[in-house]
């Protein structure tokens, strides 16, 4: 530490995605191109590969990389991305063959309004036998006829249907390398740690490594990954484990081909509810990446890969066979504290929970731009940004695990134990089982989600709780809701509306060929 106090200097630990979001925040909001700004260096090691399985992001990931000087065009290319539109959830409310709506989209468009909430109405049965997301919004349909969510004229991150995207994820590290080197002026060391320095206080001094030498800076990232070399291996801060709420802590992970290269490319990822866990199925150009997260204590490893290769069997055949899928065991759960005296940690070694709805990356890349705008200026004011960093960083992570716990919770099989165990009240956070018993009585309002540190808000929970078929009673808030006629007429507008759309919109393989041709307008 400077013997003024002065943060002039930010090493990041780690790379992969988690590692270049940090440094690209960090590096963009303190000037690290401007003399007068804070430095910003990352060092990684050449020796270790990054997990390289988080495809998926929300569409908040659209903003980052807008808020990043990056062009959508150029990330399409180089990441070989496609759009995400929703999460497809197949099998997660009834056992398979039990029952005939086997599917549910969690959209990512917000429920039509036009002055109205249509989400009593629905309840009370004026959109007739339509799904809770086909009668509020239009994605749904869009998704169903593998349509893209924008037109060529519009420009770069505008779209008709609000988006994501699915990517590569090592390119998209690399995507971020170049980009935040080279126009964000991050430096970047290759080198392996091998000895962490303290000062007197319990402040990080430097790390030692074995090509670079001794490291100095004033505030460390940690994004080593689950390994934590920083927060816990040298700060000590230890970890809270929420393996008794979210079961699944293992998976397999493998990338299979398509069976024609002119086969349809979803806009959406394919959540598939198995015995002890699910599978995640993303449509690249010209790949699948999927993969089983499941519960260790529900199945053997053997077991679990042999039902891997059973659900790849019908699109892949005797291929499923051949492949090799990657094991990754999974530490569920996250720190006592996110940042401790000169050190934050981002990425895995903050926290993790399964990758159900894409909350990797988001979590990672919130932090990372919180502590970018409130990174202090010295070392004195530090102390108490972290107390507050640790405060806001804690209550998101409680919230990311309400919301995955209710994707479980909530369902009606019982054909396994994994099911069954994920049904008991004792597995169902405090808060998360306060909301359900409200909403059982009245639908969930804004006022539910109340602060702006919520990282799933309203309409996420929405197309959740009524896609997991849950029931609300309506009959005592009838009178309250008196125009059903308004009601059914907006609920045939926006059929109508989806039918014209879906007229309009390019299929995705073929909007995403075009992309990759042409280019987008700038905004």
């Amino acid at each position: 530490m400077r013997p003024d106090g002065h943060i002039r200097h930010i090493l990041i630990v780690g790379g992969g995605t988690a590692g270049w979001l940090a440094a690209s925040h960090l590096a963009r909001r303190l000037r690290a191109t401007d003399p007068e700004g804070v430095a910003v260096t990352l060092l990684e090691s050449p020796d270790i590969p990054i997990i390289g399985v988080g495809e998926g992001t929300v569409p908040a990931f659209r903003q980052t990389l807008k808020h990043l000087g990056i062009r959508e065009a150029d990330f399409i290319r180089e990441c070989d991305a496609t759009f995400k539109q929703s999460i497809r959830f197949v099998d997660w409310v009834h056992s398979p063959g039990s029952h005939p709506a086997r599917a549910y989209h969690h959209v990512f468009d917000f429920p039509a309004m036009d002055g109205l909430d249509p989400t009593p109405y629905w309840l009370m049965g004026a959109a007739g036998d339509k799904s809770y997301v086909d009668a509020v919004s239009v994605q749904g349909q869009v998704i169903d006829r593998h349509l893209g969510p924008k037109l060529m004229t519009q420009p770069e991150y505008e779209g008709i249907t609000n988006y994501a995207y699915h990517l590569d994820a090592p390119k998209l590290a690399a995507f971020l390398m170049r980009h935040a080197t080279g126009k964000l002026g991050v430096k970047h060391i290759l080198a392996n740690v091998t000895g962490v320095e303290m000062a007197e206080g319990g402040d990080i001094a430097a790390v030692e490594t074995d090509r670079a030498g001794r490291v100095e800076a004033d505030l460390f990232v940690d994004c080593t990954g689950f390994s934590a070399k920083l927060i816990e291996g040298a700060m000590g801060v230890g970890f809270v484990p929420k393996s008794d709420v979210l079961f699944c802590d293992h998976a397999l992970a493998v990338q299979v081909p398509y069976t024609s290269p002119d086969a349809p490319l979803p806009s959406c990822t394919h959540a598939t509810a198995l015995d002890a866990g699910w599978v995640w199925d993303i449509g690249l150009p010209d790949r699948r990446g999927t993969g089983y997260v499941y519960s260790s204590a529900h199945t053997s490893h053997e077991t679990a890969e042999a039902a891997f290769r059973e659900y790849l069997r019908p699109t892949i055949g005797k291929l499923a066979d051949e492949a090799t899928p990657r094991r990754i065991p999974m530490r569920i759960g996250m720190r006592e504290r996110f940042w401790q005296r000169n050190c934050v940690a981002i990425g895995l070694s903050q926290g993790f929970v399964e990758p159900l709805e894409a909350t990797g990356i988001l979590v990672y890349d919130v932090t990372a731009r919180m502590l970018a705008e409130q990174m202090p200026a010295t070392r004195a004011a530090m102390d108490a940004v972290a107390n507050r960093f640790n405060e806001r960083v804690r209550y998101g992570w409680d919230r990311v695990i309400d919301f995955i716990k209710l994707h479980y919770c909530l369902t009606k099989r019982t054909d396994s134990d994994f099911w069954q165990d994920n049904r008991r009240a004792d597995g169902i956070p405090e808060r998360l089982a306060e909301q359900l018993a409200v909403w059982r009585h009245q639908p969930p309002t804004a006022y539910d989600f109340a602060t702006r540190y919520e990282i799933f808000n309203l309409e996420n929970y929405l197309y959740v709780l009524y896609g997991m078929e849950f029931g609300t009673d309506m009959a005592p808030l009838a009178g309250r809701y008196g125009e059903p006629d308004a009601a059914r007429r907006l609920f045939d507008d926006i059929g109508r509306e989806a039918r014209e759309l879906c007229g309009e919109l390019l299929p995705h393989r073929e909007l995403i060929a075009r992309i990759k041709r042409y280019g987008l307008q700038t905004i």
